[in-house]
């Protein structure tokens, strides 16, 4: 005779509810039943329509009959098979729920471990807390973090692109790796792609490295015993932190320039104007020292506080040893400071990938650069991902260049954690 665990499990697979039905948890199975009902009436013409437009991405373009429009929208039924795949998957997982729910209910029941006495509602509520708080993030989660990203994904592998491919005037259509074969292969693609990588690798690795150790030295030279005032130097440093950003920057765009106080300055003590933000290689310079001196006085803060919680007693011990500054500096300061930021480090590396704000408020990615596609001489991959969704349409490529960001930041962040000791030190203590 089958046990009346895995008759409830086997009687939940049929159809939702009826193993909680079975093991007499009625108002549970009623719920798990209305669930399947809906979905067996509603949701199978709504799946099957979704799924069809998912694979099609529509087979009529728009026409208009007496001022109305007909015919299908590509993107529209994109995101609706996408949403209807995340519905499908959160069906899927109340209705393996529902057969683990019955199949446990009725073990418990076989070994004399239910309890059979009805619980009062807020005793119920408390034991179901933890899903009621976790549920609406998760939910939200699914259709507000994961739904767009997996449209923008799946859009990559589309021909989404201007002026020929844009609904609801004209239907998309599936091209596959087309698009990432296009950046390696393509002269008009791949001419921009390389050098806009490779600017982008030296941005993030430069503005990191520079304001890293300049926030570290403000830091040490705040700190010493040989500086006075050091309340007062530190309110002048932090002062960048006072302003916003995005003031700061087109300040600083007005002031670099061409006909800005500066190079009025310079024509005044008798030199040449300087081409700031107009020669790609002195635009690039500029761009770096300005990231630093936003960047560097919050770096200064908290490179102070490490420095104030390492012991003072190994400094005196490295000095009776006859250490000098330099040595307690590379044997004591330093690794300690590294130890304690090195994740915060390898996050500011990752996030300097795509500090698109300071470039786009300073220079607008120029000078303009006749070999490239759609970008500028300082652009980097963010700001020209930017460009081609907002100033040319080129949905399909700007995807793809995000899944690629996405990929090399994420490889980036992986490679450096699993090599910073703060996190093998976290793993030998759990």
């Amino acid at each position: 005779m089958m046990k009346k665990s895995k008759k409830a499990a086997l009687l939940s697979a049929l159809f939702m509810g009826l193993g909680q039905i079975s093991n007499k948890r009625i108002v549970k199975g009623i719920l798990f039943a209305a669930i399947e009902v809906y979905v067996l009436i509603i949701g199978i013409p709504y799946f099957m329509f979704s799924f069809w437009g998912l694979t099609t991405l529509g087979e009529t373009p728009q026409y208009f009959v007496n001022g109305m429009a007909y015919g299908d929208h590509s993107i529209r039924l994109l995101m609706n098979g996408i949403l209807a795949i995340i519905i499908l998957i959160v069906f899927i997982g109340i209705y393996v729920a529902n057969i683990i729910d019955a199949y446990k209910t009725a073990r418990a029941m076989e070994e004399g471990k239910y309890s059979y006495k009805k619980k009062k509602f807020l005793d119920k509520i408390d034991g179901a807390f933890p899903k009621i708080v976790l549920a609406p993030a998760v939910i939200a989660c699914l259709f507000l973090v994961a739904f767009p990203l997996i449209c923008s994904f799946a859009i990559a592998f589309t021909n989404y692109s201007s002026p020929y491919h844009i609904p609801p005037k004209t239907l998309i259509n599936w091209v596959g790796f087309d698009n990432f074969k296009d950046l390696f292969t393509m002269d008009m693609w791949r001419g921009t792609f390389i050098p806009v990588v490779i600017w982008t690798v030296i941005w993030g690795v430069v503005c990191t490295g520079l304001t890293y150790s300049c926030g570290l030295f403000l830091a040490i030279i705040t700190n010493s015993k040989l500086i006075k005032f050091k309340k007062l130097w530190r309110s002048i440093l932090v002062l960048p932190m006072a302003m916003p950003g995005f003031i700061s920057l087109l300040i600083f765009r007005l002031a670099f320039n061409g006909m800005g106080p500066i190079n009025k300055l310079l024509t005044n003590m008798g030199f040449e104007k300087v081409s700031w933000l107009t020669d790609p290689t002195i635009a690039k310079v500029v761009l770096i020292a300005v990231n630093l001196w936003l960047s560097c006085a919050g770096t200064m803060v908290f490179m102070s506080g490490i420095l104030a919680s390492i012991s003072p007693d190994l400094y005196e011990a490295a000095s009776v040893d006859g250490a000098t500054e330099t040595q307690k500096f590379r044997k004591i300061t330093l690794p300690l400071v590294l130890y304690s930021t090195a994740p915060i480090l390898v996050m500011n590396l990752a996030g300097s990938f795509s500090n698109f704000g300071v470039i786009y408020l300073l220079t607008d990615g120029g000078p303009a650069n006749p070999n490239y596609q759609y970008a500028g001489s300082t652009d980097i991959l963010l700001s020209w991902v930017y460009k081609m969704t907002m100033n040319v349409n080129q949905y399909s490529m700007a995807a793809s260049i995000s899944i690629l960001i996405f990929i090399f930041i994420a490889i980036v962040a992986i490679f450096n954690l699993k090599r910073t000791r703060s996190f093998k030190e976290e793993d030998m203590i759990g």
